[in-house]
């Protein structure tokens, strides 16, 4: 439970100071201030960040209608300013904080609704990382001691600078158990908006591991369908001679050992969403009768003479490069079309950076009672080596190393060691000009993909001539049906 202080006794040294403050005659430069920062007694206008301190502050120094709230555990300040009102933040840096509660300061502060200004002392300036936090993250400082007066319009005068950029603008859709605060998961979250409230399909692209069929749930709980069912197909665990009985359902006797009517997961799904998790697994038998349900909107079960109409949302996933795939002639072109008329990308954990230590906090509190003694979150060494990984497993690798920890270690805090990195030395970074080959390949790909895998439409928005453009797919190995493409370059006029 974090502790607020509302209204009430301080010591008569600060008071006597702060009465002189409020009873003199404000200036102009006071009274705007003042306008600016109307307080609302909803909820706190100034958060406190410090551990051992609480400096005899009392909410009505700052006037009627005031709230401070103070945070004395580090791990702690994210959740309190995620989403809150504007406010003004005050933070302790006389006290010393490990490696780790830097970093979880760090992201913390990183909020543009809250304005902070630290407490700090001459020696601890000396510490590089105490500067770095005042000079990138604070619009003020003081030292200690300090003058309230000063303290007071400095908080006043933050708090107004924080009200102009407003609250935090929260996602309109439920993300379920998906967290993240980097720029690429918020592009994802906003897409995802977006895409829940339509009813087309959605192709989820993403690595292994990535939290695809938990954005198809929050598509789901977010779109007018999430009153029906959300019924999940795994493609690639279901045998090839199984799909079509699975997915289409079958009638009695429609083949040996077929003993009663067995609705399939298609049908199941009617009035909701239907998530083909791994859809790239599809044998082309079972594509073609996927893809005549997409045309018809209708469906016939295994041995059965009735078509039955539907009404349902088809979402799919996979790790697999369906332009590769289309290329060797593993899945339908046709078929992607219908599929990806809405896409989403969930961008691998790799790429997110802090959200790897917010994703892995987040796992702490949740398993944490499974440890034999009590954690008291990641070591500095672990910190490092969780940054410094590439995450091949993504976001369910970070769960399982992070469980297994929790259970195995003797340390009051979690080590690299414990979760089995060494230091973040297991695989070697990727190179700049890896980095950059990664990039423009998938570039190529998503846009031809977006194109129908017609070249010139794709070198056009790609802005390179069509012979660039050739040259670049033969440089990164991407192949498409050559003859389709020219006969569609053709009809539009090539």
């Amino acid at each position: 439970m974090i502790p607020t202080l509302r209204t009430g006794a301080h010591p008569p040294s600060v008071e006597s100071e702060t009465a002189a403050v409020i009873n003199k005659k404000p200036n102009v430069r006071e009274s705007v201030m003042d306008r600016l920062c109307k307080a609302s007694t909803r909820s706190a206008q100034i958060v406190l960040v410090s551990r051992y301190e609480d400096f005899g502050f009392s909410a009505n120094q700052f006037g009627t209608g005031w709230e401070i709230r103070r945070v004395q555990q580090v791990r702690d300040l994210e959740r309190v300013v995620r989403g809150s009102a504007p406010m003004a933040g005050i933070i302790d840096l006389q006290a010393t904080y490990t490696d780790a509660e830097l970093t979880q300061l760090e992201q913390g502060l990183q909020h543009l609704h809250v304005m902070w200004v630290a407490i700090t002392s001459t020696a601890m300036l000396e510490d590089e990382r105490v500067r770095r936090l005042i000079r990138d993250y604070c619009v003020d400082y003081v030292r200690t001691p300090f003058s309230f007066d000063e303290l007071l319009y400095t908080l006043k005068h933050a708090h107004g600078m924080a009200s102009l950029h407003g609250a935090r603008v929260v996602e309109h859709v439920a993300h379920g158990p998906m967290i993240g605060e980097c720029a690429p998961i918020r592009m994802m979250f906003r897409s995802l908006a977006k895409v829940a409230h339509n009813d087309a399909p959605v192709f989820i692209s993403g690595e292994s591991g990535t939290g695809k069929e938990l954005a198809a749930q929050a598509i789901h709980e977010s779109s007018n369908r999430r009153k029906g069912p959300f019924v999940a197909i795994n493609c690639g665990a279901i045998p090839p001679h199984l799909v079509q009985s699975e997915l289409f359902g079958y009638e009695k006797g429609a083949f040996t050992g077929a003993n009663q009517r067995k609705i399939g997961w298609i049908e199941q799904a009617q009035g909701g969403t239907l998530f083909l998790d791994e859809i790239g697994d599809l044998p082309l038998e079972s594509q073609v009768a996927l893809l005549r349900f997409l045309q018809q909107g209708m469906i016939t079960r295994l041995g059965g003479h009735q078509s039955i109409p539907l009404d349902l949302r088809i979402i799919s996933a996979t790790h697999v490069d369906l332009v590769v795939a289309q290329a060797e002639g593993r899945f339908r072109a046709d078929l992607f079309h219908r599929l990806c008329v809405l896409t989403l990308t969930i961008p691998p954990l790799r790429e997110r950076g802090e959200d790897i230590l917010l994703l892995a906090n987040a796992v702490l509190a949740e398993h944490g009672h499974e440890a034999h003694r009590r954690i008291r979150g990641f070591s500095a060494c672990a910190t490092q080596a969780m940054m410094q990984y590439t995450w091949p497993g993504n976001v369910r690798e970070l769960i399982n190393r992070v469980r297994r920890a929790i259970v195995m270690t003797d340390n009051r805090k979690i080590t690299a060691e414990d979760l089995q990195l060494h230091g973040g030395a297991e695989l070697p970074r990727k190179t700049l000009d890896a980095i950059r080959e990664e990039a423009e390949r998938e570039a190529i790909r998503t846009v031809m993909a977006s194109h129908g895998f017609h070249v010139v439409p794709a070198a056009r928005e790609l802005n390179v001539s069509r012979v660039t453009l050739y040259r670049l797919m033969h440089k990164h190995n991407i192949r498409v049906d050559m003859q389709a493409g020219a006969s569609a370059g053709a009809a539009a006029g090539e």
